[in-house]
């Protein structure tokens, strides 16, 4: 497949670009500038394009198979997701692509409680990252209202850290998942396996789904 990944400097998307490489995939990963490229995998094509502008999305989307948008706003800008990811569909939408999104935990319901999620649940979160939270649940809800663009959710679990591949993993829908030590983690080449047995294998259209040990 061609695919293209806006975010793979990032700690998530420079994993699904590897993985995305390892399978034999064609890359081109998109940056704001050039002084980024030296953060990108090996084996990428890089390019430069604003994923806030839809015009740029749908451009550098044309003719691919596959666009993954692994995006996240520097600690102060959190508001910037939700129209990011605004622009990142309607790109899609121009260009007729299929989109995959990795956002975050916030709109997981609580095991047992369909009117708790992990944004509204008591003393869960802490505050450092309650901006994000909130910024990754209205991206969520930007999601569902999107009828147009084929387009799929992947909300990582509470712990998304760097760490091992090892391809073993749960699939869940719409609820926190824990393990049986009452974790509730992936390490981010894991997440990037779930993502690409994703792009591979389409399981899910305009519907949220997540992932855990």
């Amino acid at each position: 497949m061609k695919i293209t990944v806006f975010g793979a400097a990032g700690d998530v998307g420079s994993r699904i670009a590897t993985e995305a490489l390892s399978r034999g995939h064609t890359v081109s990963a998109v940056v704001r500038n050039a002084n980024q490229f030296e953060k990108l995998p090996t084996g990428t094509t890089p390019c430069i394009g604003d994923a806030m502008n839809n015009q740029d999305v749908s451009r550098l989307t044309a003719g691919q198979d596959l666009i993954i948008s692994a995006l996240r706003p520097a600690e102060g800008q959190e508001q910037l997701l939700v129209p990011l990811t605004r622009s990142i569909l309607d790109g899609a939408i121009q260009s007729k692509t299929r989109v995959l999104i990795v956002g975050g935990a916030a709109s997981l319901k609580m095991p047992g409680q369909d009117d708790i999620t992990v944004l509204t649940a008591p003393d869960f979160l802490p505050e450092d990252v309650v901006p994000i939270a909130l910024a990754c649940f209205a991206q969520h809800k930007t999601c569902l209202n999107e009828t147009q663009a084929d387009w799929a959710y992947l909300n990582p679990p509470a712990m998304l850290t760097p760490g091992k591949r090892t391809g073993v993993f749960r699939l869940g829908h719409n609820e926190l998942m824990f393990d049986a030590n009452g974790n509730s983690a992936i390490s981010m080449e894991d997440l990037a396996v779930v993502l690409l047995d994703e792009a591979e294998s389409p399981k899910h259209r305009q519907v949220s789904f997540t992932a855990a040990y």
